[in-house]
């Protein structure tokens, strides 16, 4: 592209601006251990970025520049970052702690070659150079964002004179959540952890005048505790044993000693005229730290509506959080002294990165957690599922090969455990990829059938419609998908299977839109530029559909017609259209 073709955009971001606090002292402390705790600190900030869907714009030394589409995710990732980082750093000595300070700010900023201009970007660092080491700062154009949407305790500091800015700019810090200072006096002996994630649900407490509103709170309760047991992979105390705390002033670590657990879940509701509003917030009660918030509120009309809406929304919430959790805290352990739970743990965010190298990563430690416990199902899942990415995204130099593995290891999963959502999700996909599309309908609805709140489970039944030729059945899925786990980090992958439902239905450009919306998320994610070129091949814009074929080919030398129809099962007209979109674009038989 020449200078005279560059356009520079501009666009309305949440801005998130992060350093190291005193690092020029610390790096002449110590160098080399500054850097490697930076790095270590780094790898755990840039995926929390990821996963709330940022993009990091500038980065340099010690500083971290990005850009969010929402502030709601740009705040909700600063506190999970200064969370993770903090239970990082209390395992380090004093003079080894890194911490950094963050600021978000909400304004319009100037792209340029992927870099963010403008005042909203020195007004977000200069916030950023006043916020305390390990603190967040917002200035008062994000809190009027997120004030209502999320759960957070803040101080107003008021107007701050900051240098180069001609106005003073309103800010506020956010409190770190602490955990109830008060003890249960009950004497019960303490229980040890189970080998998997392990949650009790408190009684939701009503915070409403009306004691009619007692029975929802308690029926809320029995619902979320119903739904998360239904997760195969949860250890979940039963309602008897969590209603004995009912109307007590409990501390959460207290609770985990008597009951054997690591997370606790609370709430609370309070009603206003037709209104219901609930808070709900994750605990880990081991060591009092806070996970995750978020509320909800509806009309109390059709009350039972909303109750099934709420807990849906909050499994949705929960599974995932509770999953990173797990993995982050397997992270810090020493590898040599890893189960075969733990290198499971560690192999899903490896395994569903996308990424090649991280892919064959997580196989390898899937394969470990086989070789440690040949009865477990859960890595003989993951490592099918590693199969079949090789050959759906094109990194197989024998699909059949790859193919032949994935619906053994799920087979074999399958027979471990059929009534794990995971493993019969993972088992439809298998299908799908030798084209037993009909199996994988059936298998993916029993996955469903046992976890209605499964994320991956709807994803997977979008793509099986799409594969089967029924696109507003596929959209419908993949829609359900993202609202289960707006924050997954295969939520592009969702808007891809969008796209291809709408090339279904021969409604190319918009199936275009979204293929193009999805690789703004994830520019890493090469294969996609194969359904693209098809998509602007077949709507007529040949010279786009030539630059993107040129962009697959750099990805993927070589790579034929044959090949790239092979690895995705579409059967009838849609694989026929597709193959003659790749060769309107350019691709070789």
């Amino acid at each position: 592209m020449s200078p005279q073709d560059h356009r520079i955009e501009r666009r309305l971001v949440a801005i998130f601006a992060a350093d190291v606090a005193g690092y020029s002292r610390l790096v002449e402390l110590d160098e080399v251990g500054t850097l490697r705790t930076l790095a270590a600190h780094r790898e755990v900030m840039d995926r929390f970025i990821a996963q709330h869907r940022g993009r990091i714009a500038n980065t340099a030394g010690d500083s971290v520049l990005a850009e969010f589409p929402s502030p709601v995710d740009a705040v909700q990732c600063a506190v999970r970052t200064q969370a993770a980082l903090r239970t990082r750093n209390d395992t380090l000595p004093q003079e080894r702690r890194v911490s950094f300070r963050i600021a978000v700010h909400v304004g319009d900023v100037v792209v340029n070659y992927g870099d963010l201009l403008g005042d909203a970007v020195n007004i977000a660092a200069r916030l950023q150079a006043l916020a305390e080491p390990g603190r967040v700062r917002l200035s008062e154009t994000a809190q009027r964002h997120v004030r209502k949407l999320l759960h957070l305790a803040l101080d107003d500091l008021g107007p701050q004179v900051v240098k180069n800015i001609e106005e003073p700019i309103h800010a506020f810090v956010i409190q770190p959540i602490e955990g109830s200072t008060s003890l249960p006096h009950g004497s019960l002996q303490n229980l040890a952890l189970p080998d998997k994630p392990s949650i009790a649900v408190l009684p939701f407490t009503n915070m409403s005048r009306d004691p009619e509103q007692e029975y929802f709170a308690d029926g809320m309760t029995e619902e979320i505790i119903a739904a998360l047991s239904r997760v195969r992979s949860f250890f979940v105390i039963a309602r008897s044993s969590t209603f004995t705390y009912k109307g007590k002033a409990v501390d959460v670590r207290q609770v985990s000693r008597e009951l054997g657990v690591r997370y606790v879940l609370e709430g609370s509701l309070r009603t206003a005229g037709n209104r219901l509003r609930i808070i709900a917030q994750l605990v880990d009660a081991t060591d009092g730290r806070h996970v995750w918030a978020d509320r909800y509120e509806g009309e109390l009309a059709d009350i039972f509506d909303l109750q099934d809406r709420v807990t849906e929304a909050l499994v949705g919430a929960i599974e995932p959080t509770i999953t990173l959790s797990e993995i982050e805290r397997i992270r810090r352990k020493r590898p040599d002294r890893l189960d075969a739970y733990e290198c499971a743990m560690r192999a899903l965010p490896a395994v569903w990165s996308q990424d090649r190298e991280s892919t064959s990563e997580g196989l390898r430690l899937a394969e470990q957690a086989m070789a440690l416990d040949p009865a477990y199902a859960l890595p003989k899942a993951l490592a099918a599922w590693c199969h079949a990415q090789r050959v759906t995204y094109l990194r197989t130099a024998d699909p059949a090969e790859d193919r032949a593995a994935a619906l053994r290891l799920a087979r074999e999963a399958a027979s471990l455990d059929s009534n794990d959502p995971l493993v019969l999700t993972v088992l439809s996909a298998a299908y799908a990829l030798v084209g037993q599309i009909d199996l994988g309908l059936t298998t993916v609805r029993n996955a469903l059938a046992l976890d209605p709140n499964s994320a991956w489970a709807w994803l997977r039944s979008g793509w099986l419609h799409a594969y089967a030729q029924h696109p507003d059945t596929a959209i419908e899925h993949f829609d359900r998908a993202m609202r289960l786990s707006p924050l997954d980090p295969m939520h592009f992958n969702a808007l891809v299977g969008i796209g291809a439902a709408h090339f279904d239905k021969g409604q190319y450009d918009e199936s275009a839109r979204w293929i193009e919306q999805a690789l703004r998320e994830r520019p890493d994610a090469t294969w996609t530029y194969r359904p693209l070129a098809a998509a602007y091949a077949q709507a007529g814009r040949l010279e786009e559909a030539k630059q993107t074929m040129a962009r697959f080919l750099q990805a993927y030398p070589g790579m034929t017609v044959s090949r790239a129809v092979a690895a995705v099962p579409y059967g009838g007209s849609m694989g026929e259209r597709i193959a003659e979109g790749l060769r309107r674009a350019g691709l070789p038989e």
